[in-house]
């Protein structure tokens, strides 16, 4: 009894010091950290252990070091997946955010169904991927879709489907994605724009600013913080893009969509490969930790993030 009262003893310290109020609050936080950490934390560590490894799933572990990784390195495949993503990552940080920009800033000057134009812009992104891609890959269809309406115009160079042809089948699945995610972009930048005071857009009047210069030296300058931080989960969003791609080609045609998480999958769950995958995973992970080590290190130099 007594060397379990001694090795209790900081606990016991602990749980003193706590006010009841901070009790009160790791008491409701427990479940959800619980759940976390036998839903995410364990199964991420288990995966940066595979990644030494030949596993299939099944049966024994045999430990291979670096081979996986030096594979990767190799693989014509990935290499053209991690090409797909930087393009993703790339279009993203450009179309969206200039639109929803845009957007957000005209919107701002409408003072009647300001409420009504938000619920637009903002509803393709509470509709889930699986119905936003039904609706697009109906539209894309080279028989039901716009390519038969541009067939019957007389327009064939468009009477084909995007997400069947090699040059275009990335560029289109970013597009249903970018459709779909722009509309978040406009609200998050509107609701910043509503914190600008008054008064700075007064004073830009009473000089005679135009739009554009009131935006440009006024509205960005307040809202960069917002914008950063769009920036940084825009770059961090992009790497683990799996759903649109995976229910709209596949990576297909010829691997001409094929994403990073999306050849993690298959190699997962079609090839069998858990290690070659869990390397894959581990190299995802290193490349998010280096963004936010990045945004941080800004940060730390009093950039507003």
């Amino acid at each position: 009894m007594e060397e379990w009262s001694r090795s209790a003893a900081p606990f016991i310290v602990l749980m003193k010091n706590l006010s009841n109020k901070e009790m009160t609050s790791w008491i409701f936080l427990a479940p959800v950290l619980f759940i976390h950490l036998l839903v995410v934390a364990i199964p991420s560590l288990s995966s940066l252990a595979l990644c030494f490894t030949d596993w299939n799933g099944f049966g024994k572990i045999n430990f291979v070091g670096f081979e996986n990784f030096l594979e990767l390195f190799d693989d014509r495949v990935f290499k053209k997946a991690v090409t797909h993503n930087l393009i993703w990552t790339g279009l993203f940080l450009t179309v969206p955010i200039a639109l929803a920009l845009l957007a957000a800033f005209l919107l701002t000057g409408v003072k009647r169904f300001q409420m009504f134009y938000r619920f637009v812009f903002f509803f393709p992104y509470i509709l889930a991927s699986i119905v936003n891609c039904l609706i697009w890959k109906y539209l894309f269809h080279p028989i039901h879709g716009l390519a038969a309406f541009f067939k019957d115009i007389g327009w064939e160079s468009l009477a084909t489907s995007p997400l069947t042809t090699k040059e275009t089948s990335l560029y289109a699945v970013a597009f249903v994605d970018g459709w779909h995610f722009w509309g978040f972009l406009v609200v998050i930048y509107i609701t910043a724009m509503y914190q600008v005071d008054e008064s700075l857009y007064e004073a830009a009047d009473i000089e005679g600013a135009s739009k554009w210069q009131t935006f440009r030296y006024v509205t960005f300058p307040s809202i960069r913080p917002m914008f950063l931080f769009s920036f940084l989960i825009i770059i961090i969003w992009s790497v683990p893009a799996f759903d649109y791609v995976y229910i709209l080609t596949s990576g297909g045609p010829a691997y001409s969509s094929e994403v990073v998480a999306n050849f993690m999958y298959f190699e997962a769950f079609r090839n069998m490969n858990v290690g070659y995958a869990s390397a894959v995973g581990a190299l995802m992970f290193v490349y998010v930790f280096t963004i936010l080590g990045f945004f941080w290190t800004l940060r730390k130099l009093g950039w507003e993030i």
